[in-house]
């Protein structure tokens, strides 16, 4: 499935490959790999309320930011998960960690097949890179909030998915 011109970036329209998830539907499953090559999936993620923060690479200004962001929230927020997703190597995601000092997001690399992409309907098809897009995911594997970002150099509404997280987590 295809999304036509359904991303920008610096105003050039792009194509999401995958579905257009909303609030209310089952969280998609999918195979990525963690920074020590161990495969992640929506059940290796756990049952506590889950941000799945979707960045195109970590080596720009604004997905810097934006996991720097969820780092910083992940301290407050108890029974509350992050994992960042990304088409960057396990080998860039585990440096740029180290370098950063990120140690609560858990980081998470799309790039072997795109499973993740391709599910959540984040994987930009002209570009095989993701758009920028933030999926809340209860207990029960719903997702209850979800923002496809339009312009893939924007930030997120950090706020509303950190209410959405708190709504849930109580």
């Amino acid at each position: 499935m295809e999304r036509a011109a359904a991303t920008t970036l610096r105003g050039n329209p792009f194509t999401l490959i995958g579905p257009e998830l909303k609030a209310g539907d089952t969280a998609p499953d999918f195979e990525a790999i963690d920074n020590g090559l161990k495969p992640v999936t929506l059940a290796s993620t756990g049952n506590n309320v889950r941000i799945f923060s979707v960045v195109p690479s970590l080596d720009t200004p604004v997905c810097d930011a934006q996991t720097k962001r969820f780092n910083e929230e992940a301290a407050k927020l108890n029974g509350v998960d992050i994992y960042t997703f990304s088409m960057d190597l396990p080998f860039a995601q585990k440096r740029w960690c180290g370098a950063f000092g990120i140690d609560k997001v858990k980081m998470v690399s799309d790039h072997r097949t795109g499973s993740f992409g391709s599910a959540y309907g984040s994987l930009i098809k002209e570009l095989r890179i993701h758009s920028r897009a933030i999926f809340v995911i209860d207990k029960n594997n719903k997702v209850s909030h979800v923002e496809y970002v339009k312009e893939v150099g924007d930030h997120p509404n950090y706020d509303a998915a950190l209410a959405a997280v708190k709504t849930l987590a109580g």
